[in-house]
């Protein structure tokens, strides 16, 4: 079972990278300290009511999309995300010496 810190931990993470933000941009955007929103993050602390307001509006999304089990990636997706990330990764690598021994 996955809890409510858990589930906004990951869905705050997720949302981030959508929107291509650290954890220090969200932080400005909250008038907040980078060191909280890492510690939300994790699961070390849990905003007020006031503060997942803010959080949401940062992200562009409804407050019980913070807690919402659908925008909660799967180990599996979060797996074949890190999968396809490294064979990138190796891919770019191997064209990038290609291009260099030219």
């Amino acid at each position: 079972m996955t809890s409510l810190r858990e589930l906004l931990a990951c869905n705050m993470k997720e949302r981030r990278r959508i929107l291509g933000l650290s954890q220090s941009k969200l932080a400005e955007r909250l008038n907040a300290a980078p060191t909280y929103i890492a510690m939300i993050e994790a699961k070390k602390k849990f905003p007020s009511v006031e503060m997942l307001e803010r959080i949401a509006a940062a992200l562009q999304v409804d407050s019980p999309e913070l807690f919402s089990v659908q925008s909660y990636p799967s180990e599996s997706a979060q797996e074949l995300r890190r999968t396809l990330l490294s064979d990138f990764e190796k891919f770019i690598q191997a064209k990038l010496k290609e291009i260099q021994d030219v």
